[in-house]
């Protein structure tokens, strides 16, 4: 690139981010969504949500804008639509915060329009709960009276809020084995 394309380049995005500033939010719309849905599925009519016409979307060239490079929706202009991008899983983006959602911006041009979107992540039940070690020993005396309680390390589960460990039994059954000495 020349000096000359370089300035042109810098006063076209120094433009952009000053447009951008003084642009107005003029509507909002929230969606909430389970993590994992697979990739193509609907989020939400976002043209119909914000009262647009979706040849609108076309002919101002709507596009989504977000600060971070994570995109995990996508925009169907032709239909006017977001959709999932690629699979989304709630842990690994907000790790233990019950909380969880991506923000964006819809925008578009001629005139230029911003309208913000809020996807909530809640969380699905995909994750057992697991104990740090595999095997747990206990020694238990012979004169250990009946309906006494051992206490066990905590189980972990990546999972949040209703889907969290908040209480576990153990049961012999297919899958585990009390075994009696």
């Amino acid at each position: 690139m020349d000096e000359t394309s370089d300035r042109t380049m810098t006063r076209q995005v120094a433009l952009f981010v000053f447009l951008l500033s003084l642009g107005s939010v003029i509507g909002q719309v929230s969606y909430a969504i389970p993590e994992e849905k697979p990739k193509g599925s609907l989020v939400g009519d976002i043209a119909h949500d914000l009262g647009l016409d979706t040849k609108r979307f076309v002919s101002g060239k709507a596009r989504i804008y977000t600060r971070d490079s994570g995109e995990y929706v996508a925009l169907g202009r032709e239909r006017g639509v977001l959709l999932v991008k690629e699979r989304i899983d709630r842990e690994a983006l907000c790790a233990e915060t019950e909380l969880c959602s991506l923000e964006f911006q819809i925008i578009l041009e001629n005139p230029i329009e911003f309208y913000m979107v809020t996807v909530q992540i809640t969380d699905i039940n995909d994750h057992p709960p697991t104990f740090e070690k595999g095997e747990i020993k206990f020694k238990i005396s012979e004169s250990a009276v009946t309906g006494a309680t051992f206490v066990l390390e905590r189980a972990v589960d990546d999972d949040v809020g209703i889907n969290g460990v908040k209480k576990y039994d153990l049961k012999p059954s297919d899958h585990f084995a009390l075994k009696l000495h």
